[in-house]
């Protein structure tokens, strides 16, 4: 199964890309319609709200009077927290129960307007955020929803900002155009991106080799990393002493493959074993054969685990490793060194054009084989740095 979060703010049309999704045979679970489900007439939400808001909360029918509760329950934190703890637990179990009814090979799309505000991002393989410029969705909420400007741009202001929406998403899907722009991007992203990750998942399949062409160097790389360790410490919790962005795209600057390399250190190899399940499941398949038991570092081939990014838009490598070998330790010393050092990193680059352009087209391992004799050179070079600043992991 693959988690797909969908967010927006308030007029940016979630609705519109929620309901082509459905058309593709996504299971969409609307957090909106969940929260009013377990406050319908006769549910125990509902008892439990009259009992601490008094029977002023419902209409003449008997069903909740939102506007009523809203006046009570919003009048004093200590009201809103009493709100919450009613109905966000039953949101919650009647969203688990729902994720659990789905098929084994269901792409599922959690509908969900407070994922930002609720820190909820790490919890889906995949977040896509829909966005409108606020003029655009101005007119929305005062055309469609008949809501007064003042009051649209209130709710506009109350809700997360684009920034820290951008900080979540995954995919940014621009829906303040024309309708059949945002739904050919849908058509698009369901088919080479949402399908295979699903597959990729539920397979344990790995992304196939990749060129060792390289890219200039993009500032998103280390915000691109965060989000996908914020995944992996979802998942894994304290079963990991530490996780880490390594590697060529963590050093601003260098021209680098478009692959994410990740460090997770684990107490010992069986304890990387003991988490396998778990990374394949939250997106990271574990890979077999030599990439699962070898790595070609400076001290020989010394045992690690491997596990790729199912994202097809995504492509990461995570190298599981113990402290029972120093390689976790060199994984974090050598971009640390390049950082701290402009002259090595731009040798270091000049390196890897000239070896890019020579393998073009062919192998990764070729490329980082020849890469090597400079590499384990520079090793010792930081090395030297590290013992004269005093640089520890």
């Amino acid at each position: 199964m693959l988690r797909v979060g969908l967010t927006g703010g308030i007029g940016a049309g979630k609705s519109t890309v929620a309901n082509r999704l459905a058309e593709h045979g996504a299971v969409i679970i609307d957090a909106d319609l969940i929260a009013r489900e377990v406050v319908q007439r006769g549910t125990e939400g509902l008892a439990e709200i009259v009992r601490a808001f008094g029977t002023g909360v419902l209409d003449a029918g008997g069903a909740l009077d939102r506007p009523a509760l809203a006046a009570k329950a919003f009048a004093d934190e200590e009201s809103r927290r009493t709100l919450n703890a009613i109905v966000h637990p039953r949101v919650g179990a009647r969203t688990a129960e729902l994720m659990e009814r789905a098929a084994p090979d269901a792409i599922v799309v959690h509908d969900i307007p407070l994922l930002v505000e609720g820190g909820l991002a790490p919890h889906y393989h995949l977040v896509l955020v829909v966005d409108a410029d606020p003029e655009v969705r101005v007119a929305r909420l005062t055309d469609a929803r008949g809501m007064t400007e003042a009051d649209a741009r209130a709710r506009i202001a109350a809700q997360s900002t684009e920034r820290q929406r951008r900080e979540v998403a995954d995919v940014w899907l621009d829906n303040g155009g024309h309708t059949e722009i945002v739904l050919s991007e849908v058509d698009t992203l369901w088919a080479d991106r949402l399908v295979p990750y699903e597959a990729n998942v539920r397979l344990r399949r790995p992304r196939p080799p990749l060129s060792p062409v390289i890219a200039e160097y993009d500032p998103s790389w280390p915000e691109q990393a965060g989000r996908v360790l914020a995944r992996i410490r979802a998942a894994v919790g304290d079963r990991v002493e530490r996780v880490d962005h390594i590697g060529s795209t963590s050093v601003p600057g260098l021209p680098a493959k478009d692959v994410l390399d990740l460090q997770i250190l684990v107490p010992s190899l069986d304890a990387a074993d003991g988490i396998a399940d778990t990374l394949s499941e939250a997106g990271f398949p574990r890979a077999e054969g030599e990439w699962c038991d070898e790595s070609r570092e400076r001290d020989g081939r010394l045992p690690k685990r491997f596990h790729f990014g199912g994202d097809p838009g995504r492509p990461v490598n995570l190298h599981v490793r113990s402290p029972e070998t120093p390689a976790w330790r060199v994984a974090l010393l050598f971009p640390a060194w390049l950082r701290a050092e402009p002259a090595e990193r731009d040798a270091y680059a000049a390196v890897k054009r000239e070896l890019a352009n020579v393998h073009e087209g062919g192998s990764t391992l070729a490329y980082a084989d020849d890469k090597q004799d400079w590499i384990n050179a520079a090793f010792d070079r930081a090395e030297e740095w590290a013992e004269r600043t005093g640089w520890t992991p």
